[in-house]
């Protein structure tokens, strides 16, 4: 019975992470998302400089801490072993979408393609990019150490 729960719970963890990294697809893509990385009503930008440095402070602790070895250690003293990993992507995935949600535009133009051939080409290129990490965290693609390889069945 705990197996199933465990799966069921890693079920989960994935389907809110899956949600979450298509939703970033979105914010960061300013495209099919109610709240992007450009929307909002911007405000004093050193408050949005400041706000959303501490946000990516914030998701970068939570996911590089929680990643470390040291860590692990300590936190399967309370989070039985098999659902350590689904409790990661879940709470990873949970910071990230509060950064989302809380995220303020900084206003001003970073760059500009004016050309329709040269914006298709770095919609292509930003597609195949969220295509190629979207594949590499599907089940199979990744070992326990992290690194990426086909693991068939």
């Amino acid at each position: 019975m705990r197996r199933i729960i465990a799966f069921m719970y890693g079920v989960a963890a994935y389907v809110v992470f899956l949600g979450t990294f298509l939703y970033a697809i979105g914010f960061v893509g300013n495209v099919g998302v109610p709240r992007s990385i450009d929307s909002g009503t911007e405000g004093s930008f050193g408050q949005a400089l400041l706000l959303n440095t501490l946000l990516l402070a914030l998701f970068a602790a939570q996911h590089s801490g929680m990643a470390r070895q040291g860590f692990k250690q300590w936190w399967t003293k309370f989070v039985p072993q098999p659902i350590e990993r689904s409790t990661y992507v879940l709470l990873s995935s949970l910071a990230l979408l509060f950064l989302f949600w809380q995220w303020r535009p900084m206003g001003g133009l970073v760059w500009e393609v004016n050309g329709p051939l040269g914006r298709l080409l770095l919609r292509l290129l930003f597609g195949l990019g969220c295509g190629i990490v979207l594949v590499t965290v599907l089940p199979g693609f990744q070992t326990q150490e992290g690194n990426f390889q086909w693991l068939p069945g």
